[in-house]
This record gives C-alpha cells, sequence and structure tokens, in this order.
C-alpha cells in the first residue's frame, strides 16, 4: 500500500497543510521541563565561561604573565566557548535538533573535569561540576526532549 503515490504515507512526523500554517510556532505550553533544564544549565555554564574569559581579559592588564601568547589563546578560547555556549542555550530552547549533540559533548567534557576533582577529594566543588552534566545528559535523551527537537513544521526545515 505504501508503494502507490496515491495514498500518503503515514508517520509521526507528518502534518496536514492546514496544522502546518496554523502550527509554524511551537507553543510553549508543548515545550517540556527538560528543554527548560537543558537550556538554563548549558545557559549558566557559558555564563560561568563568560566570566572566566572576562577575568581572564583583566588578568592580563593587571597581572604579570609568563607567555603573553597563551594567556591572549587561553581568553579567546574562553570566550569563543561562552558564545558557542550560549548559542547553543538560546536554540535548545527553540528545539533545534543540533544543539543536543554540542550540548551532549560539552556535558561529557564537564564530566571529565569533574571526575578529577572528585576523586581529589574536593567534593562540593565535585558534586556542583558533576550533577548539572548529569542533569542535562540524562534530560537530552527523555522521549519528550527528543521529540520537540525533532518535530517538523518550523519554517526553517534545515535546523
Amino acid at each position: 500500500m505504501q508503494n502507490n503515490p496515491q495514498i500518503p504515507a503515514k508517520s509521526p512526523h507528518s502534518k496536514t497543510n492546514a496544522s502546518l500554517e496554523t502550527n509554524d510556532v511551537t507553543d510553549a505550553s508543548e515545550r517540556p521541563l527538560g528543554v527548560y533544564v537543558v537550556s538554563v544549565v548549558v545557559g549558566l555554564e557559558a555564563l560561568a565561561l563568560g566570566v572566566a574569559g572576562v577575568w581572564s581579559v583583566i588578568s592580563l592588564f593587571t597581572q604579570p604573565v609568563f607567555s603573553l601568547a597563551s594567556a591572549i589563546f587561553l581568553s579567546v578560547l574562553l570566550l569563543g566557548l561562552a558564545v558557542a555556549l550560549s548559542a547553543v542555550a538560546v536554540n535548545a530552547y527553540k528545539g533545534f535538533r543540533w544543539t543536543r549533540s554540542a550540548a551532549f559533548v560539552w556535558q561529557l567534557l564537564m564530566v571529565a573535569i569533574a571526575t578529577p576533582t572528585l576523586l581529589e577529594g574536593n567534593v562540593a566543588l565535585g558534586l556542583v561540576l558533576l550533577l548539572p552534566p548529569l542533569a542535562v545528559a540524562f534530560f537530552l535523551f527523555t522521549p519528550k526532549v527528543v521529540a520537540f527537537s525533532l518535530r517538523t513544521g518550523t519554517s526553517n526545515k534545515v535546523l
């Protein structure tokens, strides 16, 4: 039956033309809790990187540096990561599918930083670095968040 071009294939993502016109923007009530958690945690991580980047730039002018090139590179890297994570947080809130992989990779890096911190005996800092990434990694793979990021009917179907 599916080979017949007269009968459209049924898929969970297919919508009628009328629903595409009226539901181009997903209502905030349809946004799952996990999307909020992912967006807020990644946004806070971006903010922390931004603060560290600004602090690094300020310390370039106020502290003696051993290598000016490395200090500049570190500052640019921190600020660039802050901008990239900000974009991930905003677009995860909007429901773009590419943000799930970017957020997951960053959370794996955060876990890689938190693990030695915990093993060194700094439990408070280790838990602060470990628990939010674990929450984000959990919510990234919940069915509601996956379905929200895979929805169709947006004006820009490529992203």
